[in-house]
C-alpha cells in the first residue's frame, strides 16, 4: 500500500519535471531558430553588399581604360583614394533575393567621398513564424554589410631622364609612338602591357572587394 501511494505520488512530479524539460528543448528550439534566421539575414546582407561593389568595380574598367595616359590619373587611382561609379544597386537586389533577403527602402547607398564601396541594409523576405518567443511570429530579422573596393596594385611613375628628342620620329601616321605613363605593380610583379594595343587584365587583378570591418 505503501508503495502503490508513494508511486501516485510521484507521478505529478515526474510529469512536471517532463513538461519542464519540453518546455526547456522548446525555448532553446526557439532561440536557436531566431538566431538561424538573424544569421541568414547577415549573410544575405554580406553577399549583396559584394554583389554592389563587384559591379561598381567591374563598371570602372572602361573608365581605366579611357584615362590610361592621362598624367597623373593612375597615381591617383592606385596610390590615392580611387572611387568608381557608384552603380551596383540592382546587382546587390538581385543577389539579396536569391539569398531570401530583400534590400530595404533607400537600403542600398555608395559610400561616398574618398570610400569606394557600398553599404546594404536588408531583411528577411519570410516572418521568423510562429514559435514560443511571443511577438515575434510577423518580425523579420534585419542586417546590414558594407563591402570595400580597394587597389591590389602600385603605380610606378615613369622616371623622366630630362631629355627630350626635338624631332621625335613620327608614327606610321604621323604622330609620336604611345608609351606608358609608368607600371603597374600587382603582388610584387610589374604588368607586361602594350601601349600600342592597350588591353587591361581583369578587374579582380586591379582591385580587391572585402567587407569592411566593424
Amino acid at each position: 500500500m505503501t508503495d502503490s501511494r508513494d508511486a501516485g505520488q510521484a507521478a505529478p512530479i515526474y510529469i512536471t519535471m517532463v513538461a519542464g524539460l519540453l518546455f526547456l528543448a522548446l525555448a532553446f528550439f526557439a532561440v536557436g531558430q531566431a538566431g538561424a534566421t538573424r544569421n541568414s539575414a547577415q549573410s544575405g546582407a554580406d553577399a549583396a553588399a559584394l554583389a554592389a561593389a563587384q559591379e561598381s568595380r567591374d563598371r570602372f574598367a572602361e573608365e581605366l581604360l579611357t584615362n590610361f595616359f592621362m598624367p597623373g590619373y593612375l597615381d591617383n587611382i592606385f596610390n590615392g583614394s580611387p572611387v568608381g561609379p557608384v552603380i551596383g544597386c540592382a546587382a546587390a537586389r538581385q543577389l539579396a533575393d536569391k539569398n531570401g533577403v530583400e534590400v530595404k527602402p533607400n537600403g542600398c547607398n555608395a559610400l561616398g567621398g574618398t570610400s569606394w564601396g557600398f553599404t546594404v541594409d536588408v531583411r528577411t523576405q519570410e516572418p521568423m513564424g510562429d514559435n514560443i518567443l511571443p511577438g515575434t511570429e510577423d518580425k523579420k530579422a534585419e542586417a546590414t554589410a558594407t563591402a570595400v573596393v580597394e587597389p591590389r596594385c602600385m603605380f610606378k611613375p615613369a622616371e623622366d631622364d630630362g631629355e627630350s628628342e626635338e624631332n621625335p620620329e613620327p608614327g606610321e601616321e604621323g604622330e609620336e609612338e604611345p608609351s606608358l605613363p609608368g607600371e603597374l605593380v600587382c603582388n610584387g610583379r610589374g604588368l607586361d602591357l602594350d601601349p600600342k594595343n592597350l588591353v587591361l587584365p581583369d578587374m579582380s587583378v586591379l582591385f580587391s572587394v572585402r567587407l569592411a570591418e566593424d
